[in-house]
């Protein structure tokens, strides 16, 4: 009966709520994971990627010399993009998390305060399981990569709910840093040097702590951007290994 579908839809919802009540993780307001545990020093380092690869070397050849396994989120369009499936392969290889970012870059809502809904139910699903579709080519099946972090780091809570229902896990970066704006031009107003988001993450650990972090930067960016801040990655991961935190997998990171 409706009744009964509607007893056990809110039995879930509150079987869930308790769930994140009782976890060591914290959530941002629409449901999404936003950090681990913030009593342990573990930092879960992550990467995002649509249309440029070009820090894939350096950041694959980085976490290996550090033994750190990182979370790659790549859209769709990078896991067709052939100039791709090398690195693609390498980081599978290395045992990296390979998850999805939208098939297509999709903006799920508007940059307003308001964050007013973009695309409908049908084209959510649709984009997802497309990008899915093209990590499976690579062997990744949705079971191996059950957290989601959407495209553009912007979501509502009917996208954290969408992803719910498709039996997945919304995540996204820990805020606080200026390390997601890598991607920026020297020409873009909101353009962060690498020197200032360096510093931007010094701060951040000396003054509150990066524990639990989720720490996201890009796996490539445009050419426009010379300065890198992927090439500053090792510098960074001993700076922090040296005041006594622990790089830990994005599993590692969420389920323990």
């Amino acid at each position: 009966t409706m009744d009964g579908v509607a007893s056990l839809v809110y039995y879930l919802s509150s079987m869930h709520s308790e769930v994140k009540k009782k976890s060591k993780l914290t959530y941002d307001a629409t449901g999404a994971i936003r950090r681990g545990d913030t009593a342990a020093k573990r930092i879960t380092l992550i990467f995002t990627g649509h249309e440029f690869a070009d820090g894939g070397a350096t950041i694959a050849a980085t976490l290996k010399k550090h033994k750190v396994k990182g979370a790659f989120f790549f859209t769709g369009d990078f896991y067709r993009n052939s100039n791709f499936e090398e690195l693609i392969q390498s980081l599978a290889g290395q045992g990296h998390y390979l998850g999805a970012h939208s098939d297509k870059h999709l903006l799920y809502n508007d940059w307003t305060s308001e964050k007013k809904l973009l695309v409908s139910e049908d084209q959510f699903i649709k984009d997802l399981n497309d990008n899915y579709l093209e990590m499976s080519k690579f062997g990744i099946e949705r079971s191996a990569a059950p957290y989601y972090l959407p495209p553009y780091e912007w979501n509502d809570e009917t996208i954290t709910d969408w992803t719910t229902a498709l039996g997945l896990e919304l995540i996204n970066y820990t805020q606080g840093t200026r390390s997601h704006a890598d991607y920026t031009t020297p020409e873009d107003d909101n353009y962060q040097s690498s020197e200032v988001i360096y510093n931007s993450i010094m701060t951040y650990e000396k003054e509150q702590g990066l524990n639990g972090f989720m720490l996201l930067t890009h796996i490539g960016t445009d050419a426009k951007r010379t300065d890198k801040f992927y090439d500053r990655l090792d510098e960074l991961i001993v700076y922090l290994k040296e005041n006594g935190y622990t790089f830990v997998s994005l599993s590692e990171q969420l389920e323990n």
